[in-house]
């Protein structure tokens, strides 16, 4: 009989881990914005979304762009996370394919056609912001000419 309760025992404390590892969940590491995007390569392309692709840590907006050769590349740019673009006033129908936007960023440092985005602008001059806070990206910084006035260009 005593056997029988520890072989019982032992069933349910293996049955109890094997469940307990199998119920864990993969998690995708987060990452600060130095280790993959350059504060000094800024871009900011024109172009039409193609995709948008709301899931954690991040939304991504895929747009083609057209090069001043004709020629149309694809782009990425990872925005906030989906919860965070949601409480600034997007929502899923804001960014349907085939909308034309600008979105302005900083680029990848492989040199792939990636970038961190930090506002897009919609074709009637509304303005999103879309980068996440505290990853260390520069979008706190104002960048002259662009969120000041210079003093040397009229308006």
């Amino acid at each position: 009989m005593k056997a029988r309760l520890v072989t019982i025992a032992v069933s349910s404390v293996v049955g109890v881990c094997v469940c307990l590892a199998g119920a864990t969940a993969p998690v995708a590491a987060h990452h600060a914005f130095a280790a993959e995007f350059d504060a000094e390569k800024p871009v900011e392309f024109s172009g039409t979304v193609t995709k948008v692709e709301w899931i954690n840590p991040h939304v991504w907006i895929h747009l083609d762009v057209t090069r001043d050769n004709g020629a149309t590349e694809g782009w990425a740019f990872e925005a906030g996370t989906p919860n965070v673009l949601f409480r600034r006033g997007f929502t899923r129908r804001s960014l349907l394919p085939g909308t034309d936007v600008r979105v302005d960023g900083y680029q990848a440092k492989d040199g792939t056609n990636r970038a961190n985005g930090r506002d897009i602008t919609f074709a009637d001059g509304s303005k999103l912001f879309l980068g996440s806070s505290g990853t260390g990206a520069p979008y706190e910084l104002a960048r002259p000419g662009v969120d000041t006035v210079d003093p040397a260009r009229p308006e």
